[in-house]
């Protein structure tokens, strides 16, 4: 079992009084929370950070955690000795931690004391999470999507042999998510053992390559290339986005990495909002001329006084 540090998540002293408990998570739960956060790890932290107040806030539970003794965070530990039977009400048989989450473990505590087990009765167990990745375009995290997921789960049967039994379902992505977000499919992990809860499936979403856009968070962006006239003179100019083309204005003196901004042209939030597009210039010229054009740009150089590097002198 790994060590959580429920303290160090919340950022108060182990001697923190409830006060202080609850006020550390609301201002934390209200930070990462995934319709405000733009943090990438907002998600897992909102998730933590709830999971170490579920514990904290309960007398007997914190009491059961402070028992545990101090190790440092992720760090793999046993429980002492009889820990199971003297805390929160378990009786004194012999119970095991192995693959126990300890999230997992305190979910078990009630505040009352547990019914006393029955003999031979073996104790719940939570199935065990998994994480797999999906791919999926833009235009599906633009829209939301439906994924049909396959993997082979480990699983027990009557006889106590080891099985892959094969495990397939449809997911549904809601527009809204961003690359490398990760999504919680509740109870769609490993079965529980002896009425324990199913596990979690963790699903690591990613975006297929777009051919134009690149995605960073909410916002996308996209090359405009402009020919050296259109940059000089200015010019308006169809641009195309995720939903369909719109036209920009370019100011005259464009240049090269100067970005445009499309407000709420991006991928959607989960709020309604929308992140923006950001057109990003790229002055280009032609790899070949014409008798006419050569003659213009050749009039062009000897009437400009332009010096595009003045800043050598």
């Amino acid at each position: 079992m790994k060590f959580k540090d429920y303290y160090e998540i919340l950022g108060v002293a182990r001697t923190a009084s409830s006060d202080e408990i609850k006020k550390a998570y609301r201002k934390l739960a209200h930070q990462y929370h995934p319709d405000v956060s733009k943090d990438p790890a907002g998600e897992a932290k909102f998730k933590e950070v709830g999971e170490a107040y579920t514990t904290l806030k309960d007398k007997e539970k914190r009491a059961a955690y402070d028992a545990l003794g101090r190790h440092s965070a992720g760090e793999e530990f046993r429980p002492p000795p009889n820990w199971a039977g003297s805390q929160a009400g378990y009786d004194g048989q012999a119970f095991s931690f192995d693959d126990i989450d300890l999230a997992d473990l305190f979910a078990s505590f009630s505040k009352g004391r547990r019914r006393p087990q029955q003999p031979g009765q073996q104790p719940p167990m939570p199935g065990q999470d998994y994480e797999m990745a999906t791919q999926i375009s833009l235009e599906d995290a633009y829209h939301g999507t439906t994924v049909e997921l396959s993997f082979k789960v480990p699983e027990y049967d009557a006889q106590g042999q080891l099985k892959h039994v094969p495990h397939a379902f449809k997911a549904r992505i809601p527009k809204g998510m961003t690359n490398g977000q990760k999504m919680l499919l509740r109870g769609k992990g490993g079965k529980g053992f002896h009425g324990g809860k199913d596990g979690n499936l963790y699903l690591k979403i990613s975006f297929i390559p777009h051919r134009l856009f690149r995605a960073q968070g909410h916002d996308l962006y996209l090359d405009l290339p402009l020919a050296a006239s259109e940059a000089a003179l200015g010019a308006t100019v169809k641009v195309p986005t995720i939903d369909g083309a719109v036209n920009l204005k370019v100011p005259a003196g464009a240049k090269t990495g100067q970005k445009l901004r499309l407000a709420n042209r991006g991928l959607p939030k989960h709020n309604q909002e929308h992140g923006d597009l950001f057109a990003v210039i790229q002055i280009v010229v032609p790899t070949s001329l014409s008798d006419r054009e050569r003659e213009l740009f050749k009039a062009l150089a000897d009437a400009s006084t332009f010096n595009p590097r003045a800043n050598f002198e």
